[in-house]
């Protein structure tokens, strides 16, 4: 036969078989990740589905039924668990995330989104409002701050890296402090459209909201909270805060909080919604109730709450409130004197904040720096009142922040089982840490609501206590923050969405850390993605760092409103 001929035939029928093996080469680089046999739980509160999800380029390009052999890694989830990646919309992750960019004390637990920021924040910074930040965040987690801005802080972020994804908020308290210093005065005109600005420009960089803590008697001057609310209001923001002492002063905090609302018409969220000590225990019901009334008038109120009895912050809390305005180098040194000490608990409000807090006999110090005191960490005052040999705990308390030069982090058993399984069953109220990301080498015993909150929430009180179903559990923890955070792209299982994804065992997820022990990672959480990147892989932290800066509305589009913000001074 002629070859020639020979050739005419076989070179058609080589490609015949060659086409077919060319397109099944791309098309088995179809996805970089495949999750298959899980069972889905998308975060909307629907119930559960078998689907595979398919990941390409840092998102989800599919949810249905997908071949393992068209992706590069396959994730076999049978008998778990898919769901969104966790949000945390209450955390004090600023400075531990840029120490230990791996933030796995978040990311193993599930959180791919933490917000950072309450009463104090990264941002503005200036005079003595940066000097005693610089000082106390170099003493708590040996971080440098080198930024006045928040967008210096991303700056910053973005150079470190980080495993998780960051948002931010601005705390309009510590805006006043930039304008006026640490006096306690009215703000005149010009100091309140000093603030604005700073607000304004907080929303440009990218804040996702104001933040707020009212302590003591709360935020005395309404005009200055609600002139710069109004402006995160024109920027898409909400306003977060801490209602108060949660005790005494709810219900004239928690006012204030339907007053911003109803004023500038801004969304607002409660952080870690509760009332604590003993005299207050189901009181929680008729804050509850006056927050759904608001609702009812069409205010935008929801918010927070961790799974825990004790709470945690460092004892500057503990004071009357003229105590903690005052900057806290000078309230320390001014502990020394006799006077000082005599007037404080001569103070009304002193006594009633230590039994809100769970009395000397529950309140906890958590981290001791000053050698000789190291071993009273996990105690309570009133354990090393006795170890010292102090008839009066209030004086050991003092002489604890004395020899310490600082105000001592704390933990405070002060609330009821009963308030937290309450609280949690209500609709508009999502599940957040108050937290940090932390390592196992955190120091002292921190609380264990940074080692622990989501999965204690899927073990215990969905798995154990049935107190939620899964399915609005998930919901708690991922669409509704999204929403709040006004997310396009995250919060759901939605082809198209950035692949932020959870994969847990509901028959065995579980917290781990305890209050002696706080230092232990859950169990049942074997895969968490951030961005479509595996960052917990069967079990274990791949030092994967693809955590972005999610920037708040007013980034995309701000200079219009910045003018109107200008225009409008009320």
């Amino acid at each position: 036969m002629n070859p020639a001929f020979f050739s005419r035939i076989v070179f058609p029928a080589v490609l015949v078989f060659l086409v077919p093996v060319v397109a099944f080469s791309a098309w088995a680089a179809n996805y970089d990740i495949v999750i298959r046999n899980g069972r889905l739980i998308d975060g909307s509160g629907n119930p559960w589905l078998y689907a595979d999800v398919g990941i390409k380029n840092g998102k989800i390009v599919k949810i249905g039924k997908i071949d393992p052999k068209s992706a590069k890694r396959s994730i076999d989830a049978k008998g778990m668990a898919v769901a969104p990646g966790f949000i945390d919309l209450h955390t004090h992750t600023d400075m531990p995330i840029l120490a230990d960019g791996n933030g796995e004390s978040a990311v193993r637990q599930g959180v791919t989104l933490d917000v950072i920021g309450e009463s104090s924040t990264v941002a503005p910074l200036k005079g003595g409002v940066l000097e005693e930040y610089k000082e106390e965040q170099k003493r708590r987690s040996g971080v440098d701050v080198d930024w006045t801005t928040l967008e210096g802080y991303f700056r910053r972020l973005k150079k470190k890296g980080a495993s998780i994804n960051i948002a931010s908020s601005v705390s309009p308290q510590q805006v006043r402090k930039v304008v006026i210093g640490f006096e306690d005065r009215p703000a005149t005109p010009k100091e309140i459209e000093e603030m604005k600005k700073l607000i304004a420009r907080a929303m440009e960089q990218g804040a996702v909201n104001v933040s707020t803590a009212f302590t003591g008697g709360g935020y005395k001057y309404a005009d200055e909270m609600i002139a710069m609310a109004k402006v995160a209001a024109q920027y898409g923001a909400y306003y977060g805060t801490h209602i108060g002492g949660e005790g005494a002063q709810t219900n004239e905090e928690l006012a204030k909080a339907i007053r911003i609302a109803e004023e500038t018409g801004i969304p607002v969220h409660i952080y870690h919604i509760k009332v604590r000590g003993k005299d207050n225990f189901g009181k929680v019901k008729e804050v509850i109730k006056k927050i759904e009334e608001a609702r009812a008038r069409g205010l935008d109120i929801t918010a927070n709450q961790y799974p825990y009895t004790a709470m945690q912050h460092p004892w500057h809390r503990l004071f009357p409130a003229w105590v903690q305005s005052l900057p806290r180098k000078e309230a320390v040194a001014r502990l020394k004197d006799r006077a000082f000490r005599d007037k404080i608990k001569s103070d009304h409000e002193f006594p009633e904040y230590i039994s809100e807090h769970g009395g000397w006999e529950g309140i906890v110090g958590t981290v001791f720096n000053n050698p000789k005191n190291k071993s009273y960490e996990g105690k309570t005052i009133l354990e090393i009142a006795k170890i010292r040999g102090q008839s009066d705990p209030a004086e050991t308390c003092f002489d604890l922040i004395v020899e310490e030069g600082a105000f001592v982090p704390g933990v405070h058993h002060t609330m009821s089982e009963d308030d937290v399984k309450y609280v949690m069953q209500i609709p508009w109220v999502s599940i957040a840490s108050d937290g940090s990301a932390l390592n196992l080498k955190a120091p002292g015993k921190p609380h264990p609501r940074s080692f622990g909150t989501n999965p204690r929430v899927l073990g215990k009180y969905v798995r154990e206590e049935k107190v939620l179903s899964l399915e609005d559990a998930v919901r708690k923890m991922t669409s509704m923050p999204a929403q709040l955070l006004g997310l396009k792209d995250r919060g759901l299982l939605r082809e198209g969405y950035w692949a932020d994804v959870v994969v847990f065992d509901p028959k065995t997820v579980a917290d781990t850390a305890t209050y002696e022990k706080p230092h232990q990672y859950p169990r049942g959480i074997p895969y968490v993605l951030v961005n479509g990147s595996i960052v917990i892989d069967n079990g274990n932290h791949t030092g994967a760092r693809p955590g972005k800066i999610i920037y708040g509305p007013g980034k995309r589009d701000a200079k219009p409103l910045v003018k109107q913000a200008k225009a409008n001074p009320s």
